[in-house]
């Protein structure tokens, strides 16, 4: 007998808003959904990583950064990310425009999921990922918030977005118990590594997500 067709993703959406269907993160080589392995890693979404950013393929790659500390004031994670891109281009960042650039990231989100069906249509992972835990309507009266915490869906967006490969580490201590290296756990827009004829190919933006929903710059 024929195997059963894959359901559209119309169909996965709509099984997911209506609590008949829901997903987890994880490899596409497990052979079943499983909890992350590490403590105190929470997954601001669980989803197939055929769908998304996807896991690094070696969790045990340990790989040594400087950490620059980033300000725990709700928007860390567009506050890094902008630092970051920053960083690759050479541009300095006073206090006052690191958080008017984490702020304008932060909208930039908004205006495609929120404000712009069309455009929502081309970041359909992103949508799953937000409406699996609160309904749209929700998700866009949050992240009008300055202290709004940005994760799984913004980097989706902003990857694609800005044309921005971003990896996503773990503090080594977080995964083996020990050591001062990091390991890369999640990876957003690597096509934008390599040049094409629509952009040129960038750096990597790495940032640290250390817990406790805080992340930080690595350099």
């Amino acid at each position: 007998m024929a195997a059963a067709a894959r359901p559209s993703n119309a169909t996965l959406l709509a099984r997911l808003r209506d609590g008949t269907a829901k997903f987890e993160l994880v490899e596409d080589s497990a052979p079943a959904p499983a909890p992350p392995s590490w403590p105190r890693l929470h997954c601001f979404a669980r989803i197939s990583s055929s769908l998304r950013g996807g896991w690094s393929a070696a969790l045990n790659k340990v790989e040594h950064y400087g950490v620059q500390r980033v300000t725990g004031d709700g928007r860390c994670m567009f506050r890094a990310l902008v630092k970051g891109m920053a960083k690759n281009k050479g541009i300095p960042l006073t206090p006052r425009e690191e958080v008017q650039d984490a702020d304008d990231l932060r909208l930039a989100v908004k205006e495609v999921i929120c404000d712009n069906a069309a455009e929502r249509q081309k970041y359909e992972e992103a949508v799953i990922a937000i409406t699996v835990e609160q309904s749209l309507k929700r998700y866009c009266q949050r992240i009008r918030r300055p202290d709004f915490w940005g994760g799984e869906s913004e980097l989706l967006v902003l990857s694609k977005l800005c044309r921005q490969p971003i990896i996503i580490y773990i503090p080594e201590r977080e995964y083996h118990g020990r050591g001062n290296g990091f390991i890369p756990i999640a990876e957003y827009g690597l096509e934008f590594t390599k040049n094409s004829k629509q952009w040129k190919k960038k750096t990597p933006v790495r940032l640290l997500y250390s817990g406790r929903n805080h992340y930080d710059l690595l350099v």
